[in-house]
């Protein structure tokens, strides 16, 4: 197996490329992860092809399908960020991946992953004004205000990943350069640092926090209103159907958010590499191939699209 490349300084041992150990050490069972996890990319970039596909129907010209669409246009990219790279890795004894190489799929997936969180609070705002604000909906979620919410979403998740990415590639790596995980990821690599990171941690929880519980209180607020607006309607069969325009989403974000939440919130004592990369596939390969089933089989509307098209 070819050795990392290694540069002496002074006493220590500067990494300059990592190995991935993945999910498996076992030659056959790897042979078969390939096989699961080329199904689930294939479906999910064809699922999320085909939402973008049917939700540039004519008939679908509305705020909601324009934010799901940009979604699925998120989720694959996402799941192109892992799934190839891990495919790869599955065939091959040449696991390693460079530190700039280990950079970049850090920041790619750190500014997609934060990117989704705030879109999905965008998502519930649009939500909230068509429910509880419907006569002024049109004015105001038109499509500066769409396009606004989505570069901000874009935006901050940039700002995010940067500024995550800057601080752990500032850590002095050096030792061991095998990363226990599949992909280059803010907890394993910092394992990998030769100093102490408590400090670190400490900033990472509380960037976690704002990442994930700013947009969610966001989302968590705009449904406050949409229940309480739902449960005034006087129709039973008008509270479904109205409801049933938010189920999809609120599905979307309790996948979402609650695997991120375990993976970079969870207590050290508790967070066992295994449990960790459970969670870890469940919102890099789950959660993406799962939102157009979600939004697809839920939603009359895309449905409707599809017929059309076929």
């Amino acid at each position: 197996m070819e050795q990392a490349e290694e540069l002496k300084m002074g006493n220590l041992t500067r990494i300059t490329n990592f190995f991935l150990l993945g999910l498996s050490n076992h030659p056959k069972l790897e042979v078969l992860l390939f096989c699961i996890f080329l199904v689930i990319y294939i479906i999910s970039l064809m699922g999320n092809v085909l939402i973008m596909i049917l939700t540039a129907d004519p008939f679908l010209c509305t705020p909601m399908y324009y934010f799901l669409r940009v979604l699925s246009f998120l989720d694959i990219c996402y799941t192109s960020v892992t799934i190839p790279k891990m495919l790869i890795n599955f065939l091959s004894e040449d696991k390693y991946i460079s530190y700039v190489g280990c950079a970049a799929q850090m920041y790619f997936l750190l500014f997609l992953g934060a990117s989704e969180c705030f879109l999905l609070a965008a998502m519930a705002y649009d939500r909230y004004v068509a429910i509880c604000n419907p006569l002024r909906y049109s004015a105001i979620m038109n499509r500066k205000v769409c396009l606004s919410l989505t570069l901000l979403s874009w935006f901050s998740g940039n700002m995010v990943s940067l500024t995550q990415t800057a601080w752990v590639f500032t850590l002095p790596f050096c030792g061991s350069n095998q990363i226990n995980y599949f992909f280059c990821d803010i907890p394993p690599l910092i394992k990998l640092s030769c100093i102490n990171t408590s400090v670190y941690e400490m900033q990472l929880f509380t960037a976690t926090i704002l990442v994930i519980f700013t947009p969610f209180s966001l989302i968590l607020l705009s449904y406050i209103y949409i229940i309480s607006t739902i449960l005034k309607m006087p129709s039973a069969d008008g509270r479904y159907k109205t409801f049933s325009t938010c189920s999809s989403h609120l599905m979307v974000v309790t996948l979402y958010y609650g695997s991120g939440s375990l993976i970079y919130l969870r207590p050290k004592s508790t967070n066992s590499p295994d449990s960790s990369k459970l969670l870890a596939l469940i919102y890099t390969t789950a959660t993406p191939m799962l939102n157009p089933m979600i939004y697809s089989l839920r939603n009359k509307d895309v449905k409707g699209a599809l017929r059309r098209i076929g």
